[in-house]
Order: structure tokens, then C-alpha cells, then sequence
């Protein structure tokens, strides 16, 4: 997904248009970890990127999707820019502490 969200509207509030461009991550997200994973992969793994312009877009963890929304809201930009890849990836083990 490669989006610019515009969450200004003559006619719905702000704060809604927010809401539905989290709905609407969170559909995909949740569409793509239901794909089917190849062999050599444990889970789904994603590359994201969020800036208020496709050009300052910056690498983020999918864990902070959600703060950059409520920063934007707070903000009040009129668009934000998201990018989340998905990609299978395999869970590294963490060394044993003796």
C-alpha cells in the first residue's frame, strides 16, 4: 500500500476522516497477514514509511503507524503519506542469558 490519505472534507469532520484511514490500515494489514506464507517464512513482516509528503517520508516500525495518525490529527494536516510493503520474514531466536 502506497497512499496519500487526504482528511479534509467539506462536509466530514476531521477527526472521522482520521478514524476511517486507520480502519482502512488496518484492513490491509490485517488482509495481508491472512495470505497464505511461503515455506521458509514464520510470519509477515512489514517495511513502512509516513511523512506528510511522499518525499519526506521516513522509516517507521508498523507498531507506530498509529502515533504518527494521532500526530497528524494533532497536528491537523490536511494528507499524510503511507507506505507499509509486506514481507515474509522468519523470527530470529534470542540468545540464551547464562
Amino acid at each position: 500500500m502506497k497512499k496519500t490519505f487526504n482528511v479534509e472534507h467539506p462536509k466530514i469532520k476531521m477527526a472521522r476522516m482520521f478514524e476511517a484511514a486507520k480502519h482502512d490500515i488496518k484492513k490491509y494489514l490485517k488482509r495481508e497477514r491472512n495470505k497464505a506464507l511461503p515455506v521458509e517464512a514464520d510470519f509477515w513482516d512489514f517495511d513502512c514509511k509516513y511523512g506528510a509528503t511522499e518525499q519526506d517520508a521516513k522509516v517507521i516500525h508498523v507498531a507506530q503507524i498509529n502515533e504518527m495518525l494521532v500526530q497528524a490529527e494533532q497536528q491537523q494536516l490536511s494528507s499524510f503519506y503511507l507506505e507499509i510493503i509486506a514481507k515474509p520474514a522468519q523470527r530470529m531466536s534470542k540468545p540464551s542469558a547464562q
